[in-house]
């Protein structure tokens, strides 16, 4: 058996107001074309398949006809997509029914309504079952109640998830008996020990999970998961995050980007890490004004898309200066960040900053720092209730 692993696809993304639309046109049919060559049985797909709950029409037809196009693949047996916390349910979940006929399986919220394990059987024998644990979200895997602390509920969090995969395995487990086949989990989640990077954002209240790659690795033969955007294993070698196809933020500019292909004799595992094609350049830039234009004046790709940080005495008219010299090599500088330097700055450019450096948290923060309040009790009662609504505003 051999599952191709992928995850975080981000289709629709605006990308500091420029689209990746053809980004993600050259990498799902490389994806078709891997999975033709590499005889793939079956696919997982682990979450955040598009950037936002109203993805533009351009990438819900990406999606459909990718979908479309690998139905008509004899060997690929079964595909398994799950929800991750930027997907809205009811987009994922409207064909669901549709393409079920199609043996593309959707799961979307891990509810006692679906059945998240997933038998995987080629001319009537079982080859595999899959868990396919979605982006768990609050209702799911806890009730929140009055007078909790971030603490409490970090703590809720990570029981319910883990008891999740635990009530899963022990279904999937009652299905294989004493067959020698893999129990596969996936999952959309950050845990202990991953490398993140700038494009992804915390998904649970307070933002900490104690959930272990060696704690799923106990469970499960292996484990595709997806939210993180750095393909890397975590706890255990069969414990792995597939990443993002493409570069998600200017910190993963220098990261391969890679799927992954999981080939199954019995139990016995192997995991080989498939480059994906890079289709659209990513460059940062450092320094003072006269190094940066400099390495402006070096750069040889014309479409690539660069961001800078600047470290320089003059940073208003620096930045200036440097996107001048862009527009007349006709670079895209998508954005200047300044950074503090060991001299004094004039007290304007000293509090000059731009929203691209501050997440939402941050921004909230520097408000809530400014406000003064005296009664911890209070302010975390504030930060609690901010803390739900930006989940709520972002699912």
């Amino acid at each position: 058996m051999r599952l191709l692993h992928t995850s975080d696809w981000h289709l629709g993304q605006n990308f500091m107001g420029q689209s990746r639309k053809e980004e993600h046109k050259a990498f799902l049919d490389w994806l078709i074309v891997v999975i033709k060559s590499q005889s793939i049985d079956t696919l997982l797909v682990s979450g955040d398949i598009f950037d936002t709950g109203t993805p533009p029409n351009y990438a819900l037809e990406l999606y459909y006809n990718f979908l479309k196009e690998i139905s008509s693949i004899t060997s690929l047996n079964s595909t398994i997509i799950t929800a991750g916390n930027h997907d809205s349910v009811a987009t994922l979940k409207s064909p669901k029914e549709l393409l079920a006929i199609l043996d593309i399986h959707i799961i979307v919220s891990g509810d006692e309504e679906e059945d998240e394990v997933i038998p995987i059987y080629r001319d009537d024998k079982l080859q595999a079952i899959i868990c396919a644990v979605p982006f768990l979200r609050d209702g799911v895997i806890r009730h929140s109640l009055a007078g909790q602390s971030v603490s409490e509920k970090e703590r809720l969090a990570n029981e319910g998830i883990k008891a999740y995969y635990q009530n899963s395995y022990q279904k999937a487990q009652k299905i294989r008996e004493d067959r020698d086949i893999p129990i596969i989990a996936m999952g959309h989640l950050t845990t202990v020990g991953a490398r993140s990077s700038q494009s992804e954002r915390d998904i649970y209240i307070g933002g900490t999970l104690d959930i272990g790659g060696d704690y799923l690795g106990k469970l499960f033969d292996y484990v595709a998961l997806g939210h993180l955007h750095i393909n890397q294993s975590v706890g255990s070698d069969m414990v792995r995050y597939s990443g993002s196809p493409i570069p998600l933020s200017f910190s993963e500019s220098k990261e391969s980007k890679r799927v992954n292909i999981v080939s199954f004799d019995g139990r016995d595992i192997e995991v080989e890490e498939l480059e994906t094609p890079k289709t659209k350049e990513l460059i940062v830039l450092r320094g003072d004004s006269q190094t940066v234009q400099k390495e402006l004046r070096a750069i040889e790709n014309p479409n690539a898309w660069i961001e800078v940080h600047l470290a320089d005495d003059n940073p208003m008219s620096a930045n200036q200066e440097i996107r001048e010299l862009a527009t007349s090599l006709a670079l895209t500088i998508l954005a200047v960040k300044i950074e503090k330097t060991k001299k004094e700055l004039h007290l304007k450019e000293q509090k000059a900053i731009s929203l691209d450096e501050l997440s939402i948290r941050e921004v909230f923060n520097r408000k809530l720092e400014l406000e003064a309040i005296e009664s911890e009790d209070f302010r975390n009662k504030i930060e609690l209730k901010f803390l739900e609504v930006l989940e709520e505003v972002e699912a």
